[in-house]
């Protein structure tokens, strides 16, 4: 099991999962793994690696400049604060927690990304000690709704931010904070506190500028204006 995860390098931008229980490694390696270096016999250090293209840069706001300029924002203050927002997934929320933990790392400054959904390979613990860092990013916190060690966990870091006031928090969800179905009510009235957006979902249009974007950051010159989505780009 994984108990920490962590990253503070400008070339690749490794997040570091570090372990204190047994691995399995098969199933590490199949989940594209750079390298394994062994610390310690109690701890080893996975370098694992956010995907190079997902940056502010490489995403199309449509009708979220409030959201970007938020994080952004938030990014450049000098002391802690907390962002909370929600989309139906595949809307975009990972790639924008990804641009955040790529836009702090260019800056040498250590940050932790933990994506839930993934919580099958690490345990609670992976939160200890990330008031520490300059930026927490957790994924997907809906996945872990209802289960009470998990929510605790969360609740304790956030306290722990709060008290250190210098690290910044963004938490993603699939839906509004109170609508988590969490059993910690103060978790619950915890991320309902600061700034909570809806990341909005991509217009048709909005999709083909996203299309086109990408493609040029690629060396690619997309179709042109009049081009269409395929059916499953368009969700229909």
């Amino acid at each position: 099991m994984i108990a920490a995860s962590l990253t503070g390098s400008g070339q690749g931008r490794p997040i570091h999962l570090f372990l204190k229980t047994v691995l399995d490694f098969p199933r590490f390696f199949a989940c594209s793994l750079a390298e394994v270096l062994l610390n310690t016999p109690a701890q080893l250090s996975l370098p694992l690696y956010l995907p190079d293209d997902e940056t502010f840069s490489s995403f199309w706001p449509g009708e979220n400049p409030s959201l970007i300029a938020a994080l952004k924002g938030a990014l450049n203050q000098q002391h802690g604060s907390y962002l909370y927002f929600w989309s139906r997934e595949g809307g975009g929320r990972s790639h924008l927690l990804h641009a955040a933990c790529a836009e702090m790392s260019a800056r040498s400054e250590a940050v932790g990304y933990v994506p839930l959904d993934k919580r099958t390979w690490f345990v609670p613990e992976v939160l200890e000690g990330m008031e520490q860092l300059s930026l927490v990013c957790i994924d997907n916190i809906e996945c872990i709704a209802g289960e009470p060690e998990w929510e605790m966990a969360i609740f304790d870091l956030y306290n722990r931010i709060l008290e250190t006031g210098n690290t910044r928090l963004f938490i993603t969800g699939d839906r509004p904070p109170r609508q988590l179905n969490l059993q910690l009510p103060d978790l619950a009235s915890r991320l309902d506190w600061g700034q909570i957006y809806r990341l909005q979902p991509l217009s048709d249009e909005d999709k083909l500028q996203a299309l086109q974007l990408r493609a040029g950051l690629r060396g690619f010159e997309a179709a042109g204006r009049c081009g269409t989505l395929p059916a499953e780009a368009t969700g229909s």
